[in-house]
């Protein structure tokens, strides 16, 4: 498997992790005192920890600092949208796609040689 693929892949594991832990709780926990909500999400985050450390130490062999920052908000982003809509019934916005755009400009700024 190439290596920018191997990234990618284990990028949006843990991007998938990160997202639950960072929101999550606020549609399943926002009744328990924050402290639960907070150990709750430190130990998605230690799973989300086993796919990004590795995804960054692949992905900076053949990815700059900046090429690896960018790809990892344009994950971010690629699965934030879908959590929002779907898991927490937000309303789809046109302001995603322009958050998008912007992001493909970063894209090409970052990747172009």
């Amino acid at each position: 498997m190439p290596t920018i693929l191997k990234t990618i892949l284990l990028l949006t594991v843990s991007n998938v992790f990160m997202t639950f832990a960072w929101y999550a709780h606020l549609k399943n926990l926002n009744n328990k005192p924050w402290i639960i909500a907070a150990l709750l999400s430190w130990g998605i985050a230690l799973v989300e920890y086993l796919f990004q450390v590795p995804a960054n130490r692949i992905g900076f062999t053949v990815l700059s600092l900046g090429q690896l920052k960018i790809l990892q908000e344009v994950i971010t982003l690629a699965v934030f949208v879908p959590f929002a809509v779907f898991y927490m019934q937000q309303p789809m916005k046109l302001d995603f796609l322009w958050a998008g755009l912007c992001l493909m400009g970063a894209v090409y700024f970052m990747f172009r040689t």
